[in-house]
């Protein structure tokens, strides 16, 4: 019997029809859940796949260890324990399984929700001591409860709905939430963070783990909440600062919390323990039959159509296109995820509508990965590692974004030309794009023409043209000591408003920023990272 042509490690355990599926593909699938990371540097050249869920990490020593490695698959949604940059660097495709455990984590938080209210872990351990003590646990109705969640995703969205019928009023935070799709899922839509924690009586988060979220409920924000205000956290560890949640849970200001996730996995180290009114789990928001079956399944199925037949789903770092379209695709596809990207960034607040325009022969073919990762851009701080080319229009559904895709054969200045638009109300924002030597650029910002690289920390402002202007800001960015790498000027008469994009080694600071802004002749003062 000849060799099976790939090896597939499983190092955190894989349901078995998972196992089966790949097996009977003929390759030799090796499930060795608890492996220590010595162990797992020792054997991981042999393999072409590793499967983890969120045990294991995969840093860049085991990845560069991988000298065979062509995939790593999470069974699960987030990839926290993945270094993507680092396989993307080596060329290793990174895949996950998003909305595999949607309603597992949705039930698990409204279970712990309900566990909080009535004690009912407290009460199970004093029953289990022979006591008999019902004083000790009163709880808290559910029904008449303000409910506030922080993000409102699949897994958000689905809490809500089950908070709706319990008869909770929802109050929901998400920048990116429409307000179309709020009002039909009966939910109140809140601008700022801080109106919602003053509110709710219950806070659960389900934003995903980003530089922005990180420490999103911190002391200072956990302070705003009203006395008697409980907690949820069944998204990840990071959301909330662990040290204010336990101070402010143990002078009686938050009233309890219910973690299945932490700042690090496994603690080695918990004081959330000797606490009463706490409920902990042991990150079981994906643990379910079901859920295990249904990513298992998933993950086994893109494992073998990676290796066998080159055609790539859910993958974070790379888009689901075979091996010989994505050589085709490959520099449009940069151009549309920068684009989505930078439109995010300077794009009106909760927009509604998002269009996708195409010029060029180039464009002819089937453009859906191309719009996809368009989405996919546009959404990434909304979503951040669940969001992927498969599921980038269904989320985009789900926060009430319509998305308009439009081919145009009249004569342009371009070979090619990609257009992307936000609009929320009647305020809309566009930029157009085109490849220089495969390349990058942004060639127009709302109309206007620009010529500048869609790469690191990007400056965009309207300004009035007046002689001075551009003198006052390079004199400006030389006393905060940031670089200018490139200046793009646009204007379309003069004296009238004109555009400019700077290219920066650095990104400004806040301070600098309220300078730009404080100038009577500069408007609309945006900073974009790419």
């Amino acid at each position: 019997m000849s060799a099976p042509q790939y090896k597939v490690l499983i190092a955190d355990g894989l349901s078995s029809k998972g196992i089966e599926i790949m097996s009977t593909s003929g390759f030799q699938v090796d499930n060795k859940p608890g492996l220590k990371e010595a162990d797992l540097l020792a054997i991981i050249g042999d393999y072409h796949a590793l499967i983890v869920r969120s045990q294991t990490k995969v840093n860049a020593t085991v990845l560069q260890a991988g000298k065979n490695l062509k995939l790593v698959g999470r069974a699960g949604v987030g990839v926290d324990n993945v270094d993507v940059d680092a396989a993307t660097a080596r060329g290793i495709i990174v895949m996950n399984t998003p909305g595999g455990n949607t309603i597992s984590t949705a039930e698990l938080t409204f279970s712990m929700m309900m566990a909080l209210s009535r004690n009912i872990p407290q009460a199970h351990m004093s029953m289990a001591a022979g006591k008999w003590d019902r004083k000790s646990f009163q709880g808290v109705e559910l029904y008449g409860k303000v409910l506030g969640i922080v993000g409102m995703g699949r897994i958000g969205s689905e809490v809500a709905r089950r908070a709706i019928a319990f008869g909770m009023r929802v109050l929901s935070y998400d920048p990116f939430l429409s307000m179309s799709r709020a009002k039909s899922m009966q939910v109140e839509l809140i601008e700022k963070l801080p109106d919602l924690l003053k509110e709710a009586d219950y806070i659960t988060i389900h934003s995903p783990l980003t530089a922005e979220t990180k420490d999103l409920l911190n002391a200072e924000t956990l302070k705003l909440t009203k006395k008697g205000v409980r907690i949820i956290n069944c998204a990840r560890g990071g959301l909330i600062n662990e040290s204010a949640l336990y101070d402010l849970l143990k002078s009686g200001h938050i009233a309890g919390a219910a973690l299945d996730v932490y700042e690090e996995e496994p603690p080695s180290t918990l004081p959330f323990r000797e606490l009463s009114n706490v409920v902990l789990t042991p990150h079981l928001g994906a643990s379910t039959v079901e859920a295990q079956e249904s990513v298992g399944i998933e993950i086994a199925e893109q494992i073998n159509d990676a290796l066998l037949n080159g055609t790539i789903r859910n993958a974070v770092n790379m888009p689901n296109v075979d091996a010989k379209t994505l050589a085709i695709l490959g520099p449009h596809l940069d151009l549309a995820d920068k684009l989505g990207r930078l439109l995010a960034s300077i794009a009106p607040k909760r927009a509604e509508f998002l269009k996708i325009s195409y010029w060029g022969k180039p464009y002819d073919q089937d453009v859906n990965p191309i719009t996809r990762t368009v989405i996919k851009g546009f959404l990434m701080n909304a979503e951040g590692s669940e969001i992927n080319q498969v599921n980038a229009l269904s989320l985009a559904a789900n926060l009430g974004v319509k998305v308009e895709v439009t081919k145009h054969s009249d004569q342009i200045d371009f070979v090619e030309l990609m257009q992307v638009t936000a609009r929320a109300g009647t305020e809309e924002v566009s930029l157009s794009g085109t490849l220089f030597a495969n390349r990058p650029r942004i060639v127009r910002i709302n109309g206007k023409t620009v010529e500048a690289e869609p790469k690191g920390v990007l400056l965009l402002m309207e300004n009035t043209d007046r002689p001075g202007i551009v003198g006052w800001l390079g004199t400006l960015m030389g006393r905060y000591k940031v670089n200018i790498a490139n200046m793009s000027l646009s204007r379309t008469e003069q004296g009238g408003r004109a555009m400019t994009v700077l290219n920066l080694d650095s990104m400004p600071s806040p301070e600098l920023l309220d300078e730009i802004a404080k100038e009577k002749d500069i408007f609309n003062v945006k900073v974009a990272k790419i």
